[in-house]
């Protein structure tokens, strides 16, 4: 089967309430990443020192050597950056993602974050790039980062993010991490659901640009100006929406060295008490969204057309086009994907496989549909969806001389298009399908064909609809 493994649907116009606790309007995850001593570094037995996230523009890797300056610039997260943060956001809930072997080489800072109650997830083992790493490498480092950081925190960490990942990374800490989330995402404003690790597994996703990390790359910020302004910015969209009915959850991302810096604390502090200003915001760390979310929205399962077989795809929406099962194949055979599993989607794999059909195959699919209210009804032989259809528009209901409005207006029509009257009835009332039938049959027959044709797509998308859910 040629399938599309991306999720790009996500939940559509299909947005969860969130029901954030007491009512909030958006829940603010404020994420701090630990990172520095687990940076590139040759003392760490890395090939090469680190070239990423720091002041130095246009940095490259030193293969085989120490990088005096990109080191002191690390350890000024660590040493003076961190005890800032620490200080102004020690009464907030928020989030540490910390790399193992940081963490280890940091027994002062990390008291500090278990005193202040923050969540510490891990960052994995090292904070190196994870694309080109074997998976079972990748495996074991995923190990022993839970090891150490088990090690060093007290406790196991309920939250994975590695950040420099790999194709591999979110399936192995699936595997092997028993987390309450992942956060290897950039994909939604909500958490979400995935298969990932052969079971459900929520993902909690990040964010890259409410991020201090874009002072340290060139499409970054100049100012702390502009680190407020987009965070404020993301917060009144966010609030706003929550206000409507649809709290989302806000994602801001630190880092000691970046945002540390004076240069930029005070836009932080700005920031901070911007939002504490507001009404219903809900501070938390991301293991309390993760747990309310899989509390709330738990994983349920449903039906995934895309990963049905041929002979279930065919058999669940075979006869969506009426008596028309090749269109299914047709459409089994393409293309289909995570945003193929809900009615939208499978009505557009099979309309694509109907589109591209020839003249004579569309029409042999419109000379499929019954006539309203004819002689099939009559004798009971029309499919159950047809049946049904006709019934919600009082088509099985007709009195004598309504019925013979309708054949006549069937004969008609069909003597001078060569095809019955096709109109979704889902759409329509017994008076509405009339005044179409005097309508259309003035049309040319080109003109009524293309018209056929829509209401032959709109009959499927109802039935679909009406079998998937809108």
């Amino acid at each position: 089967m040629d399938r599309y493994p991306r999720d790009l649907a996500g939940y559509g116009p299909r947005i969860p309430k969130a029901n954030w606790p007491n009512g909030a309007k958006i829940a603010v995850q404020i994420v701090l990443n630990y990172e520095e001593g687990g940076e590139n570094n040759v003392l760490h037995g890395d090939a090469a020192s680190e070239a990423f996230l720091s002041e130095i523009t246009g940095a490259h890797p030193w293969p085989g050597q120490r990088h005096w300056n990109m080191e002191t610039i690390y350890e000024y997260g660590s040493r003076a950056g961190f005890w800032r943060l620490h200080s102004l956001l020690k009464d907030v809930p928020i989030t540490v993602f910390g790399v193992a072997t940081a963490l280890a080489r940091a027994p002062e800072q990390a008291k500090a974050m278990k005193d202040a109650g923050w969540e510490i997830a891990s960052h994995g083992l090292k904070w190196v790039e994870h694309k080109d790493m074997p998976a079972e490498e990748e495996r074991a480092q995923i190990r022993q980062a839970i090891r150490l950081h088990t090690e060093v925190v007290g406790t196991p960490p309920r939250g994975w993010y590695t950040g420099r990942c790999s194709m591999n990374t979110i399936d192995l800490a699936a595997e092997e991490g028993d987390f309450s989330y992942i956060a290897d995402s950039y994909a939604d404003d909500l958490p979400y659901w995935m298969r990932a690790g052969g079971k459900d597994q929520l993902i909690v996703p990040y964010t890259m640009d409410c991020n201090d990390m874009r002072f340290a790359i060139q499409a970054g910020y100049a100012s702390g100006n502009d680190f407020e302004t987009m965070v404020r910015d993301a917060f009144d969209v966010l609030y706003a929406e929550g206000q409507a009915g649809a709290p989302k959850m806000l994602s801001i991302g630190l880092h000691c060295r970046l945002i540390g810096r004076p240069s930029r604390a005070a836009a932080l502090k700005r920031v901070m008490e911007y939002m504490s200003a507001h009404e219903d915001v809900w501070f938390a760390t991301r293991e309390q969204i993760a747990d309310h979310w899989a509390a709330k929205h738990p994983p349920v399962t449903r039906l995934r057309p895309s990963q049905m077989d041929r002979e279930t795809f065919v058999k669940e929406f075979g006869g969506v086009f009426e008596h028309s099962a090749w269109i299914a194949e047709g459409a089994h055979a393409s293309e289909l994907g995570p945003y193929s599993d809900s009615a939208a989607g499978v009505h557009n794999a099979l309309a694509r496989v109907f589109r591209s059909a020839s003249e004579e195959q569309r029409l042999d699919v419109v000379a499929a549909h019954p006539d309203l209210a004819g002689k099939l009804a009559a004798a009971g032989r029309l499919t159950a969806e047809s049946t049904a259809e006709q019934a919600g528009a009082g088509l099985d209901m007709l009195s004598d001389k309504e019925r013979a409005i309708f054949t006549d207006m069937n004969d008609r029509y069909t003597a001078k298009h060569g095809f019955a009257f096709i109109i979704a009835v889902k759409d329509n009332t017994k008076a509405s399908i009339l005044q179409a039938f005097q309508r259309r049959i003035e049309n040319d027959r080109a003109t009524e064909f293309a018209e056929a044709c829509r209401q032959v797509e709109r009959i499927a998308e109802l039935r679909l609809i009406e079998k998937l859910g809108p």
